[in-house]
């Protein structure tokens, strides 16, 4: 090979390792982000629990996590005049172990897009169920080509209440304990009288088997059809209604107009729209040199749900979308107060509004689940009983003898 195609060779070479060079090191270079982070820390987060008692629960409801999610550029400096859309998804369906809340599995939670003066968006947000969240986040800047727009899914994974698992444990322990005894009970020798299939003490249990079975099919249906029916009566115009709340949903005071507007009522699983305006009633302009701060909160159990506070869009409006995972009544409310650097100051007020959620049954197919893990413990504890029953019992012959008359 003569000299100039050595050369033409090494140079190709050469110019491709500046090529991959230079690709890898633009692919590896920091990237505009969005930072998530949860106070308290998420592993220290516990799933509602659907009845807080004293009996069945710690006994209290744990307030919301605070989500915090901060746009960085690629030098991780916060970005200045963003706006920050967030959607929150709840972990998807699992129906062969379900949560409290099986009709929120792989539903939108919270979707609200809000102004970001120093990059950084906060919401609190009850978080229903454990599993694994997913964060939809689009950032992109209040002023044209300020920076390229960000898109990113973030996740967070919730892990399950510690309670469940010693209650479930002691559940346990009794199905095996109430199948044992029977195994233990029909395994044994007993003598059958004339005209008889079967000893009176297991006829006696097959029969209270029998029963208690048809029993708990009769409630899970049952108790389905009426938690439908108490659900529907307490919607606007099917029954009782909500009581209305003490604050108004329009207000004018002090030189603004401020109403809470939106669906006026909500299905657990489905997301409400709801938005807040504020004006100039004199100008009919749109205000934005205020605050908003909104909160959610159930009435049955007054515990908070949604809480976030932030400035209006250019329009004087906050639009929002919340999904209310319990079927309870809940109360929405806004307060405005003035920013402030703002030239227009006032006394901060308040609009309000009830809004009835409709509860939805669980699926036949998840209760019918769950009872079958049920049934399926009381027959292996009675299969263990006749084991055990057996293993005692010295083979003499059969375990039933007729009596002869």
């Amino acid at each position: 090979m003569t000299l100039f195609k050595w050369s033409r060779l090494i140079g190709l070479i050469c110019t491709l390792g500046i090529v991959l060079y230079g690709w890898i090191g633009l692919s590896q270079s920091p990237q505009p982000s969005v930072r998530l982070t949860t106070n308290p820390p998420i592993n220290q987060v516990q799933p509602l629990e659907a009845e807080a008692t004293t009996v069945l629960g710690s006994g209290h409801y744990n307030p919301p996590v605070q989500l915090m999610l901060q746009a960085v550029d690629a030098q991780g400096q916060s970005l200045k005049d963003a706006k920050i859309h967030l959607q929150l998804f709840t972990p998807s369906k699992n129906p062969w172990f379900t949560t409290d809340f099986p009709i929120v599995e792989g539903t939108k939670l919270l979707d609200i897009e809000g102004n970001a003066p120093t990059g950084q968006l906060q919401v609190q947000q009850t978080l229903p169920i454990r599993g694994t969240y997913q964060l939809q986040v689009a950032v992109t800047p209040l002023v044209a080509n300020a920076f390229q727009p960000i898109q990113q899914t973030l996740t967070l994974t919730l892990p399950e209440n510690p309670l469940k698992f010693r209650y479930f444990g002691i559940l346990v322990v009794i199905l095996l304990a109430v199948g044992l005894l029977g195994g233990w009970v029909i395994g044994g020798r007993q003598p059958i009288q004339p005209g008889e299939i079967a000893p009176q003490q297991v006829r006696l249990l097959l029969s209270g088997l029998v029963v208690v079975a048809i029993a708990a099919l009769l409630w899970v249906n049952i108790n389905a059809e009426l938690a439908e029916s108490h659900h529907t009566m307490s919607m606007p115009g099917m029954g009782e209604e909500v009581a209305p709340s003490s604050k108004p949903a329009k207000l004018q005071s002090q030189g603004l107009d401020m109403q809470l507007s939106g669906d006026e009522g909500a299905t657990v699983g489905q997301p409400a729209r709801l938005q807040v305006s504020v004006s100039d009633p004199k100008t009919s302009q749109p205000v934005t040199d205020v605050v908003f701060k909104v909160t959610t909160t159930q009435l049955e159990n007054n515990w908070l749900a949604f809480a976030y506070q932030g400035t209006p869009d250019s329009n004087g409006k906050l639009a929002w979308e919340q999904e209310f995972f319990d079927g309870a009544p809940h109360s929405i409310v806004v307060e405005v107060a003035p920013l402030a650097n703002a030239t227009r100051q006032f006394q901060p007020f308040q609009v309000a509004e009830n809004i009835p959620v409709e509860g939805v049954a669980p699926p036949m197919s998840v209760r019918l689940i769950s009872l079958t893990y049920f049934t399926g413990i009381v027959v292996i504890g009675l299969l263990l009983g006749l084991w055990l029953r057996h293993r005692q019992t010295p083979r003499t012959g059969l375990t039933w003898r007729r009596s002869v008359s």
